[in-house]
């Protein structure tokens, strides 16, 4: 067989291969890449890269390599949808990073972040300076979330002569049907307040609810499971 047709070949059907293959594991290897997602993004790369140019390697090594390691990835993938304990170790999470107009010392030399790429990071979200920020996270993607202190949120409320109010920060106490009860114990709440809350909206099993948000001073935020097809997003 010609080379080249062979060649043509092998990446028509590695460039079909890895598509199928990003359209089945989910948008995340793309808009959320952590840094296990980053690694396996390049090994895969590297991994048909060398089944293409390997002379041997056709068609079926080409499907064999892409399929095992979709495997892997997926299975990744059920586990910390199964087992959430093992989300933190695989995928991370996010760190303070400034905590009450605090720079977190700890939190930058984990991630090995000097005061010169914080500050880069604040300009992406529209910050210039430190003194505007109350608290800041390193996500897992290894991008900034800001939220500023109350005389610099827009609009602006020193400009609007409106006093300054305490931030108080939104706390996950139901995540996947599931209680996170070290943040209950943090925020000095308890189960039975929980599930009375839950049932003054109308809710009367943990099961049911798939996310509840707490945030001192407003009702708790509860979303329920919704299925998919119930809400299809219109083009």
């Amino acid at each position: 067989m010609d080379p080249y047709l062979q060649m043509f070949g092998d990446t028509v059907f590695g460039f079909f291969a890895l598509f199928i293959l990003t359209k089945v594991l989910g948008k995340t290897q793309i808009t959320q890449l952590t840094p296990f997602d980053f690694i396996s993004s390049l090994i895969l790369g590297e991994l048909v890269g060398n089944a293409l140019f390997d002379k041997e390697a056709g068609i079926p090594e080409i499907a064999f390599v892409i399929l095992l390691w979709g495997a892997l990835i997926y299975i990744t993938e059920v586990i910390t949808q199964k087992i959430k304990r093992t989300r933190h170790l695989i995928e991370g999470g996010p760190d303070f990073v400034i905590y009450r107009g605090k720079l977190i010392r700890d939190v930058m030399k984990k991630n090995s972040l000097d005061v010169n790429q914080l500050q880069s990071l604040l300009r992406t979200k529209d910050v210039f300076s430190l003194r505007e920020v109350e608290f800041a996270f390193i996500e897992t993607n290894g991008t900034i979330s800001v939220i500023r202190k109350p005389e610099y949120q827009m609009p602006n409320k020193q400009d609007l002569h409106v006093s300054p109010q305490e931030i108080n920060l939104a706390t996950t106490l139901i995540n996947d049907g599931e209680i996170v009860y070290d943040n209950l114990k943090e925020k000095n709440l308890t189960e039975e307040w929980l599930q009375e809350q839950l049932k003054a909206q109308d809710y009367d099993h943990i099961k049911d609810v798939f996310y509840a948000e707490y945030m001192k001073g407003q009702d708790l935020f509860v979303l329920p499971f919704v299925n998919r097809e119930h809400h299809k997003f219109d083009a």
